[in-house]
């Protein structure tokens, strides 16, 4: 297996711009470029500064900063999403074909989204990196690394499905805030989204039938090996019926 893929370059490049323009050349993912030793890590670059979460100092979006801190909150998330769909094509051997060219799609979009948030964070007088950050997203993938299936289940079913439930109201008070530039992006986000956490759901389920186990099932037994909640808050639920969530699921995160 080679270990000078296309896949990889993007994955190991560090410059947010040069992901991005590597990401969007790509033409096709498979199997040919798993690869049977992975990076330690993926590339990033120096800044930001990575915090504990409850270090992250959390701002209002009634001021201009407190609007700036969240478009590079977003921005942070989709970068490590770029990353995070990079290694699940890279790592996971024995999928089908269309596996690789779903998780090669997502990446792709996650790339476009950073473009977009790093624009508007341009316009806002910031750059990507100047405020810190937290590594939650990543920290998952690491717990994660070695089983798709856990994969699938704890990142995008829980991970990215709460940027589903969490991002209507950040439109709302957007919008209360006059904020209607950002809010046009996070919209296009939004919908772009859904089709990324049905993507991890429709992997997960084939994965559960592959082991011959019940998904309605292994998804509950895997949060708790974890220690994760589904969900914090509200929920989105016409949004995660269409990504893939079954009213059973969405009753037992409920409960």
């Amino acid at each position: 297996m080679s270990r000078a893929s296309p896949v990889l370059a993007a994955y190991l490049a560090s410059a947010p711009a040069d992901k991005c323009r590597l990401v969007l050349a790509l033409q096709t993912a498979g199997v040919d470029d798993v690869q049977t030793t992975m990076p330690a890590q993926p590339g990033r670059p120096a800044a930001p500064q990575l915090l504990h979460p409850s270090k992250v100092r959390k701002r209002k979006l009634g001021s201009a900063a407190g609007r700036a801190a969240l478009v590079h909150a977003v921005a942070h998330i989709e970068f490590n999403a770029i990353n995070l769909a990079l290694d699940a094509v890279l790592r996971f051997a024995g999928m089908p074909a269309e596996y690789y060219d779903d998780w090669l799609s997502v990446a792709q979009d996650e790339a476009r989204h950073f473009m977009r948030l790093a624009g508007r964070l341009a316009e806002l007088g910031i750059a990507y990196g100047d405020l810190p950050a937290h590594n939650g997203l990543w920290e998952m993938a690491e717990k994660t690394a070695g089983d798709a299936m856990h994969r699938m289940a704890l990142v995008p079913r829980v991970l990215e499905a709460r940027g589903l439930d969490v991002t209507p109201g950040m439109i709302e008070r957007l919008l209360d805030a006059g904020d209607d530039a950002t809010v046009e992006h996070l919209r296009v986000i939004l919908a772009e989204e859904e089709r990324h956490v049905e993507i991890g759901s429709r992997w997960f389920r084939y994965l559960c039938d592959r082991q011959g186990v019940d998904a309605a099932a292994t998804f509950p037994r895997l949060l708790d090996h974890y220690g994760v909640a589904a969900a914090r808050g509200p929920i989105n639920r016409p949004a995660r019926l269409r990504a893939g969530f079954t009213d059973q699921e969405l009753d037992a995160i409920r409960a």
